[in-house]
């Protein structure tokens, strides 16, 4: 099996950790940073760098802005998926929007799904 890690992406990774988004930084300090399960921020997988991974749960959870909604990035995104996916983990995107407005409900999500993939 090819490895799991690119170290080429270690310094952007770090780089990413040190300059999150305000909702990445919403979504660590006030919900994830303390979670009784543990996940990781800037991630390196592959040759891509995911913003929360959480290695007991096999998730992954990526934070999207608009951008992300447009053709082109919607056809990169659904092929980064794809590849990650195939190492059996399994990716939730939750768009900026839902942090910045219902972040108790986002919240109560990635729990229900962590809960579900762990069997709990």
């Amino acid at each position: 099996m090819e490895r799991k890690h690119n170290s080429k992406l270690t310094t952007l990774a770090r780089n990413l950790r040190k300059n999150m988004t305000r909702e990445e930084k919403h979504l660590w300090y006030d919900f994830l940073k303390d979670y009784p399960v543990r996940f990781l921020k800037q991630k390196v997988i592959d040759n891509y760098i995911v913003d929360f991974y959480c290695h007991d749960a096999k998730l992954i959870i990526e934070l999207d802005g608009s951008q992300h909604f447009e053709e082109n990035a919607m056809i990169k995104d659904n092929i980064r998926t794809e590849k990650i996916e195939s190492r059996n983990l399994t990716i939730i995107r939750i768009p900026n929007i839902c942090i910045n407005r219902n972040f108790k409900d986002v919240c109560f999500y990635i729990d229900a799904v962590v809960r579900e993939k762990l069997g709990k």
